[in-house]
């Protein structure tokens, strides 16, 4: 008691029944924000959703609770400001901390916010509209709140934030010297964030094939990436900056290539009928790209000519792309075996030649 007059010149020793009054308002508290505050914000959000209005219900979802704790906060401030008879809210001695407590609060809402659109980025923008750069600088976002927070509860109780600065500004020289490589995986992440090459969702492959699959997540250090096994591999953002990448969800068209190898007995103008006949298959395929269509003899050996087959399938879908190219296999099987085409494998080619 004797510490609590030292520190509340005007505190009043409670009664038992000021002990059960302040309990009554702990609890009265409690259910008017777990039974109204809650129940109001929820039929909100659910309004908002209802009217398409999305951010503003995400927004205010994610306040929910960060308006609960201050709510709460609040409560128990009255009620002991109540039980010892001195207003905590304006009180000298507890006004900053009651009030640094509330804007905690309030960035907390902010941070939550942030949080949400970082692993849900796509609720911010459409799906034709998504941009790498925006979970990256979500993330950058919520460092700079917990930041900002920090500073403007320090200025509640006048610390020196001057020296606090120079402090920190010749300790991250220090450690920049000692942290080099991360650095460059933070700057290769903003290189690839900037420089825009592929965004979360998108199948890559580097050149040197080392690394292919779906990006999943791309931070500060590293890029998550799924791989065909559906393995999870975490690259540096140094090693992706410094490879040129293929974006293959950006294909518009699927190459298809195949080599025949056909006997040099057959005679030419049958291989001539046989070349136009596979053209015109691929040609009247509705699946097929029409402007680039290869069907050549493009090499001559002893006994054998090599016969290019390429075509392009107007789709990214790899299924599509296989469907197509079996029905145009299938025809091609036909097309020789109506001409009575003699193949020769390319094992055989090559044991011919070697012989020779």
């Amino acid at each position: 008691m004797d510490s609590l007059h030292w520190f509340l010149p005007k505190f009043t020793v409670p009664t038992w029944m000021d002990v059960l009054i302040a309990i009554i308002i702990c609890i009265v508290g409690w259910l008017i924000q777990r039974f109204v505050i809650k129940k109001i914000i929820n039929r909100l959000v659910t309004f908002l959703r209802n009217r398409h209005r999305n951010f503003q219900a995400n927004v205010l979802a994610q306040f929910n609770k960060a308006i609960g704790y201050a709510f709460m906060t609040a409560v128990i401030v009255l009620s002991l400001s109540y039980l010892i008879d001195v207003s905590l809210f304006t009180h000298k001695s507890t006004k900053n901390f009651v009030l640094s407590i509330m804007v905690f609060f309030a960035f907390k809402g902010i941070y939550d916010v942030l949080n949400f659109y970082t692993k849900q980025p796509f609720q911010l923008t459409s799906e034709e509209e998504q941009n790498v750069l925006l979970p990256f600088f979500l993330r950058i976002g919520k460092v700079i709140i917990m930041i900002f927070a920090m500073f403007t509860i320090a200025s509640f109780w006048n610390f020196n934030l001057n020296g606090f600065l120079t402090g920190i500004g010749l300790t991250g020289v220090a450690i920049a010297f000692g942290i080099r490589d991360t650095l460059a995986h933070v700057f290769g992440g903003m290189s690839v964030a900037l420089d825009n090459p592929f965004q979360i969702g998108d199948w890559i492959a580097t050149e040197d094939q080392k690394i292919e699959g779906t990006i999943e997540d791309i931070n500060l250090r590293s890029t998550l990436i799924q791989t065909g096994d559906k393995g999870l591999v975490y690259v540096p953002n140094s090693y992706l900056v410094n490879r040129p990448i293929y974006n293959l969800s950006r294909r518009e068209k699927r190459k298809c290539e195949q080599f025949l190898y056909v006997a040099a007995t057959n005679e030419e103008e049958t291989l001539r009928s046989v070349l136009t006949a596979i053209h015109k298959e691929i040609y009247l395929h509705a699946g097929t790209e029409k402007d680039m269509i290869h069907v050549y003899i493009d090499e001559f050996h002893h006994d054998s000519y090599r016969v290019l087959i390429r075509f392009f399938v107007a789709t990214n879908d790899t299924a599509i792309m296989l469907e197509v190219r079996q029905e145009i296999f299938f025809a091609i099987r036909q097309i020789l075996e109506e001409l009575s085409i003699t193949l020769v494998s390319p094992d055989e080619e090559e044991g011919l030649r070697s012989k020779k």
